[in-house]
């Protein structure tokens, strides 16, 4: 298989950022055009999302119009009022009538405890971000949801890592493409799930990394559960056509990923979601193969797009880069 770059490979599919940084916070909207099935699967016992009952296997409504990431914690899920009403002003959405109400589903992350507390991602945010969205090569590292992203706080949040949105894409031989757009705020450390690597771990007094998972296990960890204070989101979609049950099942595959980068993922403080997208540009169904195919990419695209996140965030508000560790 052949690796690409980005989730905006996946036909039907438009990224957009608002960034703060100064405040260091922003939201992201992914937009999708008509007939993009959704799926979502949430982990983690601190989430904070907006329309995720909606795609469940049980809910009436399937298509989403877009889907918004977002920081500022709950304040931050202001930003959707924003998408919704672009894609109002576009005349996209569920019909209901007379209305039309577009579908955006949300998750955020808590940067509270990064920059300018008191700015969140408002309406007017997720109306820009919408503006912004491109169908090419979009910003990743310090942008967006990805804004105030911190890593590694097993150690306490004064020796975390700076990190921010990532993203990755794989094509496969038979045209299918899969893509994910991670935005990482995790208690865990990040790993290299292809080399072993520890990618960014919480730092002794001496600068020197270690592994969240290790300090954890050992008793080593001064970590004291801050409840909402730390998730990973994102989005894993694809340009095959999916019934509503392997969209879903879609998502519940992207936390192998997240698993096999974040560790350890899926704490007590975590949020952690994943959102799952089939645009159906491929134009024909696909057997079981290639279905496992789909989901074999999905894990690979996800654990990518968490180091790429890491890789390309700066150092923002006294939070270090990987780079400048």
């Amino acid at each position: 298989m052949e690796r690409s770059s980005q989730i905006t490979d996946v036909s039907g599919i438009r990224v957009g950022h608002w960034t703060d940084l100064e405040a260091a916070t922003g939201c992201t909207v992914i937009l999708t055009e008509p007939g993009a099935v959704a799926g979502v699967d949430v982990r983690g016992d601190s989430p904070g999302t907006r329309e995720t009952d909606l795609l469940k296997l049980t809910g009436r409504v399937k298509e989403v119009q877009a889907l918004l990431l977002g920081g500022g914690s709950a304040f931050g899920l202001a930003a959707a009022d924003g998408v919704m009403k672009y894609l109002e002003d576009h005349s996209a959405g569920f019909s209901v009538g007379h209305a039309v109400i577009p579908i955006v589903p949300s998750a955020i992350l808590f940067d509270l405890n990064i920059g300018n507390e008191a700015v969140r991602p408002t309406l007017t945010s997720g109306y820009e971000a919408c503006r912004a969205a491109v169908s090419g090569l979009f910003a990743v590292g310090n942008v967006g949801a990805g804004t105030g992203a911190t890593v590694a706080k097993t150690s306490g949040v004064k020796c975390a890592i700076k990190s921010g949105l990532g993203s990755s894409s794989i094509r496969l031989k038979n045209g299918i493409v899969v893509g994910s757009l991670m935005v990482v705020n995790a208690i865990g450390s990040i790993h290299d799930p292809e080399t072993g690597a520890l990618v960014a771990g919480p730092r002794n007094a001496k600068g020197i990394m270690s592994s969240s998972l290790d300090d954890l296990v050992t008793g080593q960890s001064e970590y004291v559960v801050d409840v909402g204070g730390n998730t990973t989101i994102g989005v894993l979609a694809t340009n095959a056509d999916l019934s509503e049950k392997e969209v879903s099942h879609m998502a519940t595959v992207g936390h192998d990923g997240l698993a096999m980068a974040v560790r350890p993922a899926h704490l007590a403080g975590d949020g952690d979601t994943i959102f799952s997208l089939a645009t159906g540009h491929l134009g024909k169904t696909v057997g079981i193969t290639e279905y496992n195919q789909i989901l074999a990419a999905g894990v690979v695209c996800t654990f990518r797009a968490i180091l790429n996140a890491v890789v390309n965030a700066e150092s923002l508000a006294g939070y270090p880069s990987v780079k400048d560790v």
